[in-house]
């Protein structure tokens, strides 16, 4: 037989007789003309039914991969229990991403200073549920929104300025503000692993690549290449819009407040139902939904607005969550949240006649007892009464009041103190995942990590809240850090899990940069060998250190390569810090009078 011709038929189109649901692609206008790609998946037979919406930087296409004739097994993992043939799924792609039209700006500002344009993600949300509800002629004009990191963030942005069609919204884990405590920065230290995110977001419309690495070990690849600057410089990325914008704004001046979200939803609040979500141990954004959440409350609005935290890491909502690294849960806590009430929740709000499902203001996963709790009036607030956990003399830690005197360690920014037991290999989804429970006794003996610890309790110690590092300190260079970690000392032996004995568990842990310990937006060089106070909140719990545990307090200057590491010698701009800024410095950590270092603990119940 003769084989001449093409092989590839142009006009074969895939049979899907046997298909439950129908996938199409279109391109959605915006009021400026620029269209976005949007994927929309539509169960055969479909009537009144409504509209789950997700707009991503992350493939609007990747998240239906699968080839499948039932709509369950298309889509990717958290979108199944979604895909029963009761939603229309839809998921778009933003400006200037994959399918997209238009110029890509990362978590582009709201209009106003920072954005002189007619558009903004808001309006493109508006503009995307104004065609949907129009041109979607199986829905019931009725549209929730849905999305986690930057997928949360694309939802907080529609809540400033509602489409009327948009009805329900859960932000999970969103990225709030960069500077403060999310993706970019927290308290003023920058966070290295953001290299590869912007490599791979902003070098080409679709999946960028990731860093090229010298070797295997991503400590010794970033210690190699010095400052973060440095390394951004080597592999071009000081070429990238984005990159030139947030070095040249350090500090958190205006460039930062002005896209700050919690402020904005906050000044511009709505009455749409919304579940603020969050992981108990999220790696990436754990600032962002509980301080919208609390901006929200703060303005009145916490009776249409809730706040759940479970014991997750960043964006395992959407994944199975029998466990987080050694930590194991009563079921399945993620599928069973999204089962029995984050989808009856948008159920109310969707559909006529769905039952009512009243959430309580905040739902909020107690690790150590392993139980969700309900709370009718879950409060935080700098102003919250908390109980001192002071440091004590001879690395104890204590509720009572410790005599004078310090504790030192030389920080040396040529030996950081690894965020994980080295190696730590740049690829290894699961560690980075977990590295926020990572048993704390790989370092607890480092000379340059300070490890206090109470007595054995003989009483249970609950907290609920946001705890504060209060910490009092001198240093013989300019400037440094200050990492606190607040962490359960399991018993030496644990017979409901033996391999849990001794553990060190973080419970909540953050960095301050030295520099902004009097003010976020006007940094000045630490005095050397004068005692500063530096002040901070750490991350919000909900646990309870049992009798037989022990506190553990562990104070750092490093936490590499998570966090790049302060020269120790004043500089204006650390990205910019030269090979020779760096400099050893020796810290001294301060209690009893009149340094009363603590770590201030929101304790319940005593």
């Amino acid at each position: 037989m003769v084989q001449t011709g093409n092989d590839i038929v142009s006009d074969w189109q895939q049979p899907e007789d046997n298909f439950d649901y129908v996938k199409k692609d279109v391109m959605i206008p915006m009021r400026d003309g620029v269209k976005l790609h949007t994927v929309i998946m539509i169960p055969k037979g479909a009537h009144d039914l409504p509209i789950l919406l997700e707009r991503t930087p992350y493939n609007a296409s990747g998240f239906a991969p699968n080839n499948s004739p039932h709509m369950k097994d298309a889509v990717w993992s958290g979108d199944t229990d979604w895909a029963d043939g009761s939603y229309i799924l839809v998921w778009q792609d933003i400006r200037g991403k994959y399918g997209s039209e238009g110029d890509y700006v990362m978590v582009r500002p709201p209009r106003g200073p920072l954005n002189p344009t007619k558009t903004d993600d808001t309006t493109d949300a508006y503009d995307t549920i104004d065609w949907l509800v129009k041109n979607v002629d199986q829905s019931n004009g009725r549209v929730g929104m849905i999305g986690s990191s930057y997928d949360g963030w694309t939802v907080t942005m529609a809540l400033l300025d509602p489409h009327p069609a948009l009805k329900v919204a859960a932000p999970e884990s969103p990225m709030v503000d960069g500077w403060m405590g999310d993706d970019w920065f927290h308290n003023g230290a920058f966070r290295l692993g953001n290299l590869d995110y912007f490599t791979g977001q902003m070098t080409q419309a679709g999946s960028g690549p990731s860093l090229p690495r010298w070797g295997y070990d991503d400590y010794s690849n970033f210690l190699r290449a010095g400052s973060a600057g440095a390394m951004a410089r080597e592999h071009g990325l000081d070429k990238l819009p984005f990159w030139q914008r947030l070095t040249a704004h350090p500090a958190y001046d205006a460039f930062w407040q002005l896209q700050a979200v919690d402020k904005m939803v906050a000044a511009h609040p709505t009455n749409i139902p919304t579940i603020w979500l969050q992981g108990f141990w999220d790696q990436e954004d754990i600032y962002g939904a509980t301080h919208a959440w609390e901006a929200l409350k703060k303005k009145g609005y916490g009776d249409t607005n809730h706040l759940v935290i479970g014991p997750w890491w960043h964006s395992q909502i959407n994944r199975s969550a029998e466990h987080l690294g050694p930590l194991k849960w009563k079921g399945d806590t993620a599928r069973d949240f999204r089962q029995q009430e984050l989808i009856p929740f948008f159920n109310q709000y969707l559909r006529d006649g769905a039952p009512a499902h009243p959430m309580p203001q905040a739902m909020i996963y107690n690790p150590a007892e392993n139980h969700w709790q309900d709370f009718a009036n879950w409060t935080v607030s700098d102003k919250q009464q908390r109980t001192p956990l002071y440091l004590q003399a001879d690395m104890g830690l204590g509720f009572g009041k410790a005599a004078a005197g310090e504790d030192s360690y030389v920080s040396d920014p040529a030996k950081p103190v690894p965020y994980l037991q080295r190696p730590i290999p740049a690829d290894n989804e699961d560690r980075w995942r977990t590295w926020l429970v990572q048993d704390q006794r790989f370092v607890s003996d480092r000379q340059d990590v300070l490890s206090y610890q109470t007595p054995v309790l003989t009483k249970a110690v609950k907290l609920e809240g946001a705890p504060f590092a209060d910490i009092f300190a001198k240093t013989t260079g300019t400037a440094g850090d200050f990492v606190v970690k607040l962490i359960d000392v399991y018993p030496p032996t644990y017979p409901e899990q033996p391999e849990m004995g001794g553990y060190q568990l973080p419970i909540a842990l953050d960095i301050l940069r030295g520099r902004y310990r009097n003010s976020f937006s006007d940094p000045s060089p630490i005095p050397a060998n004068k005692v500063q106070e530096y002040k901070f909140r750490l991350p919000t719990v909900n646990y309870t250190f049992k009798p037989g545990h022990r506190i553990m307090v562990q104070i750092q200057s490093t936490l590499f390569p998570v966090y790049d590491r302060n020269p120790q010698k004043y500089v204006p701009n650390i990205f910019h810090a030269k090979p020779s800024d760096y400099q050893k410095a020796t810290i001294s950590i301060q209690h009893g009078a009149p340094g009363a270092s603590a770590v201030l603990l929101p304790v319940v119940g005593q």
